[in-house]
C-alpha cells in the first residue's frame, strides 16, 4: 500500500465550486468501475454507519442514477444523477440533485466533472464540483466535506481488496 498519495480537497467559495483530487493504488479501469458501476458505487460512496442503495442505474449520455444514503434508523436521503457527457476510462459528467423518493429534484444542484488518469499504476481522479446555488453549498458544506473524504477512505479500501483479488 502506497501512503503517499494525494488527497487534496478546496473549496472556491466566491465560485461555488469544490475541487478534489485523490489518487489511488490500483489501475484505472477499475478506478473507473468503482465510480461508474452502481454494485460498486454503494459499496464505498456512504459514510459509515450509513449505507448506499441505488435503485437504478443507467450509465449513458442522458441516464441517469437514482439512489439513497441510508441512516442505521432508516431514513433515506434521495439523490438523482444524471450523465451529460461521457468519455470512456477518462472522463464523465453529470448533473446531482438531492431528490424526494418520488424523483422529484430540488431546485438548486451541482454540476460533477471527473477526470481519470493513470502513472505507473497510480490513478488520479480529479472531480470539480460546481454548485448552482451558494446557499445550496454553505447548506451541505460541512457534510459533505466529512462525508466525501470518508467515502474516499472507503474507496482506497475497497479497491485494495479488489486488487488483490
Amino acid at each position: 500500500m502506497n501512503n503517499n498519495l494525494l488527497f487534496d480537497f478546496t473549496v472556491n467559495k466566491p465560485a461555488k465550486t469544490v475541487y478534489i483530487t485523490r489518487e489511488f493504488d490500483a489501475e484505472q479501469s477499475l478506478v473507473w468501475d468503482a465510480f461508474t458501476k452502481a454494485e460498486l458505487i454503494d459499496q464505498w460512496i456512504a459514510p459509515a454507519p450509513m449505507v448506499a442503495k441505488t435503485k437504478y442505474q443507467d450509465f449513458k449520455v442522458g441516464g441517469k442514477r437514482f439512489y439513497a444514503m441510508i441512516s442505521p434508523d432508516g431514513q433515506e436521503r434521495w439523490a438523482l444523477q444524471q450523465y451529460t457527457s461521457i468519455t470512456p476510462t477518462t472522463n464523465f459528467k453529470m448533473f446531482n440533485a438531492f431528490a424526494d423518493k418520488d424523483e422529484n429534484p430540488e431546485p438548486f444542484g451541482s454540476e460533477w466533472d471527473h477526470t481519470f488518469s493513470e502513472e505507473k499504476g497510480i490513478t488520479k481522479v480529479s472531480i470539480v464540483i460546481y454548485n448552482e446555488s451558494m446557499e445550496r453549498l454553505e447548506k451541505i458544506l460541512d457534510g459533505f466535506t466529512i462525508g466525501m473524504k470518508m467515502s474516499l477512505t472507503n474507496l482506497e479500501n475497497l479497491l485494495q481488496k479488489l486488487s488483490t483479488k
